[in-house]
């Protein structure tokens, strides 16, 4: 089991590259099981969900190729099995994403009921309840959802909130089925565009691209395609907050500033100066004092849930006393109480942490619980006077790709040791 040493204090310059997104990765591959062939994903990102992703499809019959240039391709050709079991989706909560896929081409799926970050309840009912209306007949059973169909049809779907993960399911499953399927509410996330930029490219029918309605006209068959990875929004926009708290100024090549428009304009509210240029986003922090902004999630285009963790580290080092408050998952806070071991002050109420802004944090050993809150203890380390050991970024490794050489890349003093410590 790996840690990251930091020794903070130091400030961020120079330009770094982002990688593809591992949440459009995690939909686009599965979105292959629905036609037969070779198909490509451009700019995959190297990361240990895209790796359990791609045995969970070796478990189905996918050959992947996966080759230094972020290439993936997979071949469809020889499906062997219809069953995502226990032992790969446990991982992962993403790998429910073949269960339309599976149902729609083969009329039968087997999905064991998803696992991945330790913290909060994510239903897949709105996942169950969509593919019902499109005609499957499912079970629970022994935890795993059963589902069966000899052709799915379209239908009227309204979703009481958007959902990624079952817009991106009923989307898929639809592509396939007999008839029109309208899907209100939909998730409007870029990933989920790029989902669509590849369904279209199979040869689907999508109308709606970028809004909350979707139409999708059901087609016979679809066609192996190929399609470019967007760059990733949340890693991104961490790179830009580890800029600001450490009062630096960096350019990150290949961000895309529409995508992250909320983060980009809460940054400049603290005193950041933010300049954009073609595929290029340049943070200049240079000795700023960081006021103190507050921040309320919500589906895209609102602030991301997935950088929350991040401000929070953020607006320990500000002045005065900010809000954050996260109305997508009410109980995503693990982080707090090991931000508070470096010196933060910051108390949960209900869905929302009231942080009051440090002069300086203080060096400390923490422990990651998951994902994004490994991210916000890696940037409050960066920050904090002193030596921090961040235990367990084995959750950090779900994400980001080589989060730490891009960070060294940029100055940081940060190294990755192997350790027996849980």
């Amino acid at each position: 089991m790996d840690k990251f040493i930091i020794t903070g204090g130091k400030k961020l310059e120079g330009r770094v590259r982002v990688s593809g997104a591992k949440n459009a990765s995690l939909a686009l591959m599965p979105a292959t099981l629905l036609a037969s062939g070779v198909s490509k994903l451009n700019f995959t990102p190297a990361l240990n969900d895209v790796y359990t992703m791609i045995k969970l499809l070796n478990q189905l019959g996918v050959e992947t190729n996966f080759n230094d240039d972020f290439l993936l391709t997979l071949d469809t050709k020889n499906i062997t099995s219809q069953t995502a079991p226990y032992e790969h989706v446990k991982k992962m909560r993403a790998s429910v994403y073949v269960l339309g896929p599976l149902l729609a081409k083969y009329g039968f799926a087997k999905v064991s009921l998803p696992g991945g970050c330790a913290w909060g309840p994510r239903p897949i009912n709105l996942h169950i309840e969509g593919l019902k209306k499109l005609g499957a007949e499912i079970e629970l059973e022994q935890g795993y959802i059963i589902a069966k169909s000899d052709r799915l049809h379209g239908a009227k779907i309204n979703f009481d909130k958007p959902s990624v993960g079952a817009t991106g399911n009923i989307l898929m499953a639809a592509c396939l089925a007999k008839g029109t399927t309208v899907i209100n509410n939909a998730a409007m996330e870029p990933e989920i565009t790029n989902l669509v930029q590849l369904l279209i490219n199979m040869g689907a029918k999508i109308n709606g691209i970028n809004t909350s309605i979707l139409e999708i006209e059901g087609v016979d068959t679809l066609q192996p395609a190929e399609v470019n990875t967007i760059p990733d929004r949340i890693e991104a926009g961490t790179l830009l907050v580890a800029a600001a708290i450490t009062k630096g100024k960096i350019t990150i090549e290949g961000g895309i500033d529409s995508h992250l428009y909320s983060v980009l304009s809460k940054l400049e509210d603290t005193n950041a100066k933010i300049f954009i240029s073609e595929n290029e986003i340049t943070i200049d922090a240079t000795d700023i004092d960081i006021q103190s902004v507050d921040v309320t999630t919500g589906v895209f285009p609102g602030y991301p849930t997935d950088m929350q963790a991040q401000w929070i580290a953020y607006m320990s080092a500000a002045k005065g006393v900010s809000t954050v408050t996260d109305t997508v998952y009410l109980d995503r806070f693990s982080h707090v109480s090991e931000l508070t071991r470096l010196g933060a002050e910051i108390t949960v109420q209900d869905n929302s942490a009231i942080i009051k802004g440090v002069p300086k944090l203080k060096g400390a050993k923490v422990m990651s619980t998951d994902l994004r809150a490994s991210a916000s203890l890696v940037l409050a380390g960066l920050a904090a006077e002193g030596t921090t050991e961040v235990l367990r970024v084995y959750h950090l490794d779900r994400g980001y790709e080589k989060l730490e050489n891009k960070l060294k890349q940029l100055g940081a003093e940060i190294e990755r040791v192997s350790t027996s410590e849980f």
